[in-house]
Order: structure tokens, then C-alpha cells, then sequence
């Protein structure tokens, strides 16, 4: 009995020097909630978020269509479709349709992406490492405009 009477004596008085470090408004007043100024800043946050999204997209979108005129495959508005896009790049390619599946795979996907895009390379007359570049974070986005707009 006495261990435990110990015990509580030592767990209130850790309580109370807690409590005298704590200032009284953060001890009285825990409000978690966002202010308006949390809500501001998440709202630029996301509005700059999808500007660059956008920009991306659009990037990507126009230098897929003129790869597809370049290679003279028909349908080249399907670049800006986001799954057509997929078929638009396996007909560029040569591949059968059929690969969009293996798109959906995970791990599979990143190969299987390689692979296409070496083929893109090759149909636009550039040497197929260039397809691996566009697994390259900062690179992906030059060698894109360099298949897309180079001669």
C-alpha cells in the first residue's frame, strides 16, 4: 500500500509541475480548430497546387499530340483524354492495346511505361534512351519537348 501511495504522490506532483510550466491559456483553452488564416493559406496552397498541375498537363498534352503528328497516327486530340492518352501512346509505339492493363499494375507499370515510350523514341527517329529519361523526374520534361519538337 505504501508503494502505491508513492506512486500517486509522484504521478501529482509531475501533474502539478506540468501544469505550473504550461501556460493557462494553452492548459484552459486547447481549441485544435483552424482560423481563418490556416484556411487562407491552404486554400493558396491549392491554388497554386493546380495552377502547376495545370501547366504539366497541358505541357505534356501538346508535346504527346505533336509527337502523334510527327509520327502521322491518327487521332492525336486523344492526348488530351487522360486515359485515351494511354491508347494514343501504345498506337505511337506499335504496341498492342491490350498493355493499358499492364499500365494499371503496380511496379509492372513503371516498366511497362519505359518500354513504350523507348518505342515513341524509336518512332520518332531518336535513340530509345530517351524513353528512359522520361522516368528522370526534371529530365522526363526535356526529353518529352525534345521528342515532341526537335527534327
Amino acid at each position: 500500500m505504501k508503494v502505491l501511495n508513492r506512486m500517486w504522490a509522484r504521478f501529482g506532483l509531475l501533474a502539478g509541475l506540468v501544469a505550473l510550466l504550461m501556460p493557462a491559456s494553452v492548459v484552459l483553452a486547447q481549441d485544435d480548430r483552424p482560423g481563418p488564416a490556416q484556411f487562407a493559406a491552404l486554400g493558396a496552397f491549392l491554388f497554386v497546387f493546380l495552377i502547376i498541375a495545370l501547366v504539366f498537363y497541358v505541357f505534356h498534352a501538346l508535346a504527346l499530340q505533336a509527337i502523334a503528328q510527327k509520327t502521322h497516327t491518327e487521332n492525336p486530340w486523344l492526348a488530351w483524354i487522360p486515359i485515351a492518352n494511354l491508347v494514343l501512346m501504345l498506337n505511337i509505339a506499335k504496341k498492342p492495346i491490350w498493355w493499358i492493363i499492364l499500365c494499371f499494375v503496380p511496379l509492372v507499370n513503371i516498366v511497362i511505361i519505359v518500354m513504350i515510350w523507348m518505342a515513341i523514341a524509336e518512332a520518332r527517329g531518336k535513340p530509345n534512351w530517351w524513353g528512359i529519361l522520361m522516368i528522370v523526374p526534371v529530365f522526363g520534361f526535356v526529353a518529352l519537348g525534345y521528342l515532341a519538337w526537335a527534327d
